[in-house]
């Protein structure tokens, strides 16, 4: 394990050295200060912008909430608050009353997992069945007489067949109800699994936008105000539509002190990348480009060794900074740091930049 480990810390560094000989693209993009605190917890940031948009889906589950089974996608574009928003319905008082579970569907679509995994938020046992009927006779036990809200975050799966078996797991049967709120990028698929009138959530607007740069930037608390207000609202009208861009692009402008770093930003031909006719919706926002040119060399590394791991893959902090201080990825520790600091506060900026993100915590609710 030891040799596998030294070879993949060479293979990383050899990554960051071959930007030199394939020419990548350097800008001057101010890089980001150390000057965050570590703390034991990151607190989820303020949604700013969607309460609307949540009355009305609430009110369309509410309108079929005497049905058997209630299925409502949510769809729009990457990054733009889908899951942010299924947060805030889970977390709706309509619901206090259901047993609540969330299950992560991912582009890889297994009915068995998904399943299972409705069925261990429900159940104190830690069996898992292994057969579709079996699962499926396990879940309409579990869910007999009951009131249950599930989410399914982030569905790919395009496959009519697939999709329907899907929606006669989730049938309960009489004398349930279950509510599932699905997320997905796609219309079509929207269409396919729904049994409500499925909501496009739209872009949020430049002024929401810069609402939530202000927030991330403590924008009150800093001097040369008028500038730099001007610079932001500029740079909000470049996220997009993409609420996850201004997250993502305040966290970085939090640490840079001064107007110039803000019109560096700004001026950056990332941007030109968003504005183009080539650019795609599953392409790299710019925003979260220009949030990984300006890292330090050892959280890149700490970044990029988190490729190893699937998307939505529940990480341990404590395992991770492990391996990380064990393949030497860490910046070495000086007479006034240590290796354990500086991985917290590597984890804390890749959580402020959006790369990382908070696994939900005790989705079931007795």
């Amino acid at each position: 394990m030891a040799i596998k480990m030294k070879n993949m810390r060479g293979q990383l560094k050899g990554i960051t050295e071959d930007r030199i000989p394939f020419t990548f693209l350097q800008e001057n993009v101010p890089r980001m200060q150390d000057n965050w605190e570590t703390t034991a917890a990151v607190t989820e940031a303020k949604v700013i912008g969607r309460d609307k948009e949540k009355q009305e889906i609430v009110v369309r589950l509410s309108r079929s909430i005497t049905k058997e089974i209630t299925i409502l996608p949510i769809y729009g574009i990457g990054g733009i608050g889908k899951t942010t928003m299924a947060r805030l319905v889970f977390n709706d008082p309509q619901f206090r009353e259901y047993s609540r579970v969330w299950v992560y569907v991912s582009e890889t679509f297994d009915l068995k997992k998904i399943g299972n995994s409705i069925i261990s938020q429900l159940s104190v046992s830690d069996s898992q069945p292994t057969e579709l009927e079996m699962i499926g006779n396990s879940l309409k036990r579990l869910v007999s007489g009951k009131k249950v809200l599930i989410i399914l975050d982030d569905l790919w799966e395009r496959e009519p067949r697939e999709l329907e078996k899907l929606k006669n797991m989730l049938n309960p049967g009489e004398g349930s109800k279950v509510v599932a709120v699905v997320t997905t990028r796609e219309e079509n698929i929207a269409q396919k699994i729904q049994t409500v009138e499925p909501y496009k959530l739209a872009p949020l607007t430049d002024d929401i936008f810069w609402a939530i740069i202000k927030d991330k930037t403590s924008f009150d608390a800093r001097t040369g105000r008028v500038r730099l207000e001007m610079i932001g609202k500029d740079i909000a009208k470049k996220c997009g539509g993409m609420a996850l861009a201004a997250q993502s692009v305040g966290y970085m402008l939090d640490s840079m002190k001064s107007s110039d770093e803000w019109v560096s930003v700004n001026n950056s031909e990332l941007w030109d990348v968003l504005a183009s006719k080539e650019f795609s919706p599953h392409q790299v926002h710019a925003s979260l480009l220009l949030s990984y040119r300006s890292m330090g060399s050892y959280l890149k590394l700490c970044f990029a060794y988190c490729a190893i791991f699937p998307k939505g893959h529940w990480i341990s902090k404590e395992a991770l900074v492990h391996q990380w201080v064990a393949l030497g990825l860490v910046e070495p520790p000086t007479a006034s740091s240590y290796n354990q600091q500086s991985s917290d506060r590597y984890i804390n900026q890749l959580l402020g930049m959006c790369f990382l993100e908070h696994p939900k915590s005790s989705w079931v609710s007795n």
